[in-house]
């Protein structure tokens, strides 16, 4: 049914012929284009940032009422309101939880529900696109920053509301409970955490599967990928503050250096993957800052690390964890520095989980997209080490199957030049240059979406 995600595979989808089985699904969504595309355009001149999505998800409430749903809003303002409180010590204008959630039942069977992200990134475009976003906000943290949609969540809820069009319109062909949220503030992690911990699985039904794609720019417009089993990786943050006694530049004796140390402490983190971890399983623990120091001749006293450390298993990351403190602590005590400056370590709390694609969901729901828009243009692809909090559905109730996929936005023709050696890349996402190609995208998208809904509620 797939090919696996090598350049020759991607190669042969961007080139192979139009094909679909499904003709009235694909008639129908070529007719609903310019309705779904409006929507995307307008969201994406008008971006809106985590925790700031009141236009985005009003418009996306209206959108499902408009269609027969019932719709709740501001999923999850309490939570987020409660916690932004007490991370930032304040509560900018329009910060707070926007998560929407919409059901329609119609008869007995399986409950499925579809997520689409909302929240853009602060970031200035450089598309040149004739929509192109010219929107500066507030951060939930106070600050005056450029807005972008550079994550393609503009597209996601463009495809949400599509793919709900066409289930209204083919009640008749399912039967069950249709449950669609729109969910705030993936960029930061916490939207997903913030509306199961409102209730989202206890005050609506609760979803035997949740299904969900991404608009990526590393694969071609009118292709879709995806990964069965761990798909994304667990992401934590590691923050070191390394103490230190400060002294002249010219006396190193007098002091205890910590830039030496914290660059110790940098080459002894790079055995913790090679030597600890088994070599089949997945890790990565990279240093992305290193500050200390100001002038040339001084050695300060203290130096900060800042670590991202990744993985799927939960085993892997409980070992990479504890290696860090482990070689972080006995680093210091072996350059003699007292108890009290051993240094700090602080692993952020607000972690994303790793993403897993139940292998079952997975074979069904691929089936039968290559079955709507032809097995040549669904392809395996390996797992990424990326992150989405798309994840926490699975983690707070393993009983619930749940499915991301990714749907090709780059230019084909570009991609297919670059995977060939004849230039570069287009853009991807979260370049300020990140342009994917409408048209294709969002109608692979919605068919995509739609067919996958319709065999989850074919039991």
């Amino acid at each position: 049914m797939t090919k696996f995600l090598t350049t020759a595979a991607i190669i042969a989808a961007c080139a192979a012929p139009a094909f679909a089985s499904d003709a009235d699904l694909t008639k129908a969504v070529a007719i609903d284009y310019g309705y779904v595309f409006d929507i995307y355009k307008n969201l994406h001149e008008n971006p809106e940032l985590a925790l700031k999505e009141l236009n985005t998800s009003s418009m996306l409430a209206k959108e499902l009422a408009d269609l027969g749903f019932e719709v709740t809003e501001r999923v999850g303002d309490d939570w987020v309101k409660e916690k932004i409180k007490k991370d930032v010590g304040t509560l900018y204008e329009d910060v707070g939880g926007y998560g929407v959630v919409a059901v329609m039942k119609n008869g007995d069977g399986p409950t499925v529900m579809l997520r689409a992200d909302m929240d853009a990134l602060p970031l200035e475009e450089k598309t040149g696109l004739p929509y192109e976003s010219k929107v500066t906000s507030q951060s939930y943290r106070g600050e005056e920053v450029p807005v972008m949609h550079a994550c393609a969540h503009d597209s996601h809820v463009a495809i949400l509301i599509g793919a709900a069009r066409q289930l209204v319109k083919r009640k008749d062909d399912w039967s069950g409970t249709l449950v669609l949220i729109g969910q705030p503030a993936e960029e930061l992690g916490l939207g997903a955490m913030a509306m199961l911990e409102d209730g989202l699985f206890e005050n609506f039904p609760k979803p035997d599967y949740v299904l969900a794609t991404h608009t990526s720019g590393w694969a071609p417009a009118g292709v879709i990928s995806y990964t069965s089993g761990y798909a994304l990786a667990n992401v934590d943050s590691v923050d070191i503050t390394i103490k230190g006694i400060g002294a002249h530049g010219s006396a190193p004796h007098m002091g205890k250096d910590p830039i030496v140390l914290g660059a110790q402490i940098v080459n002894a983190l790079q055995a913790l993957v090679s030597r600890e971890v088994n070599p089949l399983d997945a890790g990565v623990v990279t240093v992305g800052s290193f500050q200390a120091g100001f002038v040339h001749n001084i050695i300060p006293d203290e130096a900060k690390l800042q670590l991202t450390v990744r993985s799927y298993d939960d085993d892997v990351r409980k070992t990479l964890l504890d290696g860090i403190e482990r070689i972080t602590l006995s680093q210091a005590l072996s350059a003699g520095l007292p108890e009290e400056l051993m240094p700090e370590i602080t692993i952020q709390s607000d972690y994303t989980p790793s993403t897993y694609n139940d292998p079952e969901m997975t074979e069904r729901v691929m089936g039968a997209v290559g079955k709507s828009i032809g097995e040549d243009k669904v392809i395996t692809q390996p797992p990424s080490m990326g992150g989405e909090d798309f994840s926490r559905f699975h983690r707070y109730d393993r009983d619930i199957k749940t499915l991301i996929f990714w749907t090709g936005g780059a230019e084909p023709k570009a991609f297919k030049a670059a995977r060939e050696g004849k230039g570069e890349l287009p853009p991807g996402n979260h370049s300020p240059f990140f342009a994917p190609q409408p048209e294709a995208a969002l109608k692979m998208g919605v068919q995509a979406m739609t067919a996958g809904t319709l065999e989850l509620f074919d039991e």
